[in-house]
């Protein structure tokens, strides 16, 4: 009869893998708190201040920064799942920590808005703000963090519905309620918790510890 105690896995045994569904629920939950959290105060959050206040037609520019929103990230989570597969894991580590740590210190860089204003709709209010979200986006802190979550999971549907997501959970109480909602909100200390994430990240991940790749 035996004793019932289970013996501990020898050294060199190797752990078990992380479930596929746990890392795309963590991709989905990390994406979506980290690029939530950058957008406050943010270029774009600005321009979605800006679109509301001139145009005064909530729900076309709500589903303008959702299109906008879909179509970026998911080229940008392209670029990052292409670099992934094209960098050998030793590299990708690196470059994946060091960019998570350089985004943190960017994270504590205010942000603001070109002084240009939109342009006039001429193709409605949604066309409008689709292409102003999406110009503005481009090489946009959110944007880069999405490069490097695609590239740190494999699930590029996960990432790219959580960045999504963070950015409507930022967007829309801007565009309903328009800077009474943003001056409510300490940016200082939203802006230095998204940074501490970031940073935790990328030593988490030089570290070789959590889920992805």
């Amino acid at each position: 009869m035996g004793s019932g105690i289970i013996a501990p896995p020898s050294r060199g045994q190797v752990a078990a893998p992380v479930p596929q569904g746990v890392l795309v629920l963590e991709a989905f939950l990390v994406s979506t708190g980290v690029v939530a959290l950058a957008e406050i105060g943010d270029k774009t959050q600005l321009l979605a201040l800006v679109l509301a206040a001139r145009f005064r037609k909530p729900a076309p520019i709500i589903l303008g920064i959702l299109v906008a929103t879909l179509a970026n990230h998911f080229l940008a989570g392209a670029v990052g799942a292409w670099i992934a597969a094209l960098v050998g894991p030793v590299a990708m580590r690196w470059i994946l920590g060091l960019s998570f740590i350089a985004m943190a210190a960017w994270m504590l860089v205010p942000d603001r808005l070109d002084d240009e204003a939109p342009p006039p709709p001429k193709h409605g209010v949604f066309l409008t703000t689709l292409i102003a979200f999406f110009l503005a986006e481009m090489g946009d802190k959110t944007q880069i963090a999405t490069v490097a979550l695609a590239a740190k999971y494999p699930s590029l549907v996960a990432v790219v519905s959580g960045t999504t997501f963070g950015m409507m959970l930022a967007n829309v109480p801007a565009v309903l309620l328009g800077e009474v909602a943003a001056r409510k909100l300490p940016m200082r200390l939203v802006h230095g918790v998204a940074g501490a994430i970031f940073l935790v990240l990328g030593v988490l991940v030089l570290a070789g510890v959590g889920g992805g790749r």
